[in-house]
C-alpha cells in the first residue's frame, strides 16, 4: 500500500542520530553533513518506489555531494518481518554513500518518516528545507527527462539556504513498523 508523507515543515531541525553504517562506522548527523546541506533518505532494500529509482537517486546524491550537500541512506524497516532489508542484505546494495541500519526504529520516528523513499533536505543550519519526492516516477521509473525535482531543491538549498515553497510530497512503500507481539 502507498503512503504519503506530510509537506515540509520548514525551519524544523534535524534531530542528531547515531547508526552503524554497512561500511563497519558509526555514522551521526555531524558525521554526514554536507557544507552546504545535507539529505537524509529513508529507503530499503524490498520496496518497488526504491528499487524502480535506485540508479536516479546514485545519479542524485552524487551530483548533490558535488554542490557542497552531505547524503545518507537511512534503512528502518522490521527486518525481522522483511528479511530483504536485514542489515546483511543492505551491505549487498552498494550505494557510494553511507547507509545506515535503524534497528531501533527511534530514528525514522523522530524524523516522523513516512515511507520508502522519503527525502529530508536540511540546510548547512540543520533546518529542513525539503520533504518531497526524487521526481515523478512511482513505483515504476518515469520517462529519462523527467523534472529532478530532489535536485533542484537541494541545488536551491546549496545556493541559497532556502528550499522551492511549492513541493510535492514523495509517494512509496509504508516504513515497516516492528509490532509488539
Amino acid at each position: 500500500m502507498a503512503a504519503t508523507p506530510p509537506v515540509c515543515d520548514f525551519g524544523w531541525k534535524a534531530p542528531d542520530f547515531s547508526l552503524p553504517g554497512v561500511d563497519g562506522k558509526t555514522h551521526s548527523f555531524a558525521d554526514v553533513s554536507g557544507p552546504k546541506g545535507t539529505l537524509i533518505m529513508f529507503i530499503c532494500n524490498h520496496c518497488p518506489y526504491v528499487k524502480a529509482v535506485k540508479d536516479r537517486i546514485i545519479r542524485d546524491a552524487r551530483d548533490l555531494e558535488k554542490l557542497g550537500i552531505g547524503v545518507v541512506a537511512i534503512s528502518s524497516n522490521d527486518a525481522a518481518a522483511y528479511p530483504a532489508d536485514s542489515f546483511e542484505k543492505m551491505k549487498q546494495e552498494g550505494y557510494p554513500f553511507p547507509y545506515l541500519y535503524d534497528e531501533s526504529q527511534d530514528v525514522a520516528r523522530a524524523y516522523d518518516a513516512a515511507c520508502t523513499p522519503d527525502f529530508f533536505g536540511f540546510n548547512a543550519d540543520g533546518e529542513l528545507q525539503y520533504r518531497g519526492r526524487l521526481d515523478a516516477s512511482r513505483s515504476e521509473a518515469g520517462p529519462r527527462d523527467l523534472r529532478r525535482d530532489l535536485y533542484e531543491a537541494m541545488k536551491r538549498v546549496a545556493e541559497t539556504g532556502h528550499g522551492p515553497d511549492e513541493q510535492i510530497p514523495s509517494m512509496g512503500c509504508s516504513i515497516k513498523w516492528k509490532t509488539d507481539a
